[in-house]
């Protein structure tokens, strides 16, 4: 059972991020994320300038006159946020972490995806897959995922929930995926706390059949996936999404601090009142993600950066202005 203060969250959530998304993100989010293909929407009499290409020859013939099959954009879309939930993600230097801000980003994507009437679902991952919510329809659904991405940022450790809708796709997608999925999430509770990303991308492969739009939200403290987001890429849109804190980059002299690393579990000592170690330190945070945006552009993705020190949906903006430049 949800804690008052995860429902008490969720609620300020669905306010705050409701409303940017009323106001600014749902057209940009429109404008950029078009439907998977064409559908056909009626037959109508043929009129100068047509595409004869467009001719339905069987009606015409019925018909006695030239009749054209008309289609419109498959709007609909199904949108999947992938959101790394391993200890990493506990950093913060200010009043948000980095897993307060994807779940703020997460938020943001779930409910604009549900303004245009999209299917949205869940993967939760850390060092294997953790949850699997189907993409779904409806308010109460983009909520559901809220919930699960804060409860698990509290901590909690529930058992799988099962809604209505989840039984005829787990169904479609046949016994033997499902057992394997509960398999990983068996596994992933005695392994060691590592992030792994690409079993999470192998999984997603897996079990989305139509070409979905994925959000890949991490700090990316792992190695090893770029030829499985590279697979992945080529059948979905595949969009990284950096969380970042600005502490990472730049060390304040606080002498010497006993540190443990969120990834491995490992204790070690740092002396940041040397100048020459803080230096260091920038210079390998910097580097680390010039490497990854070199990364995901040799490998076609979109890459967002967000810091959790600042706005969320600034850099969420940013990207659909220039993806909408990139199109048009």
């Amino acid at each position: 059972m949800l804690s008052p203060e995860i429902i008490k969250q969720v609620k300020q959530i669905q306010i705050r991020t409701g409303r940017q998304v009323s106001d600014v993100l749902a057209g940009a989010y429109l404008s950029v994320f078009k439907g998977v293909g064409m559908e056909f929407d009626e037959v109508r009499p043929y009129v100068p300038g047509d595409d004869i290409r467009s001719i339905d020859w069987n009606v015409t013939a019925r018909m006695g006159s030239p009749y054209i099959k008309r289609f419109v954009e498959e709007r609909e879309l199904t949108v999947l946020l992938v959101v790394d939930i391993s200890p990493s993600l506990d950093f913060g230097s200010q009043e948000r972490s980095k897993r307060e801000a994807a779940t703020e980003l997460s938020a943001l994507l779930a409910f604009s995806a549900i303004e245009n009437d999209d299917n949205i679902g869940l993967l939760l991952f850390q060092n294997g897959v953790d949850e699997f919510i189907p993409p779904r329809k409806g308010q109460k659904h983009a909520l559901r995922i809220v919930r699960e991405v804060l409860a698990r940022a509290e901590g909690a450790d529930k058992p799988y929930e099962e809604a209505a809708g989840d039984t005829g796709f787990w169904r479609r997608l046949g016994a033997g995926l499902r057992k394997k999925f509960e398999r990983l999430k068996a596994r992933s509770k005695t392994q060691s706390r590592q992030t792994n990303i690409a079993q999470a991308l192998e999984f997603c492969h897996q079990v989305l059949h139509r070409r979905a739009v994925i959000f890949l939200i991490s700090d990316f403290l792992d190695e090893g996936y770029l030829d499985v987001a590279r697979s992945v890429h080529r059948k979905h849109d595949l969009i990284s999404v950096l969380v970042n804190d600005a502490r990472e980059f730049e060390l304040v002299d606080e002498g010497l601090l006993t540190i443990e690393d969120a990834e491995t579990g490992e204790i070690c000592e740092i002396d940041t009142s040397s100048k020459a170690f803080r230096e260091m330190a920038s210079k390998q945070a910097h580097a680390r993600v010039e490497r990854l945006r070199n990364v995901f552009n040799g490998a076609g993705c979109d890459l967002i950066e967000i810091d959790a020190t600042k706005s969320v949906i600034d850099p969420l903006l940013a990207f659909f202005r220039q993806r909408q430049k990139r199109y048009r």
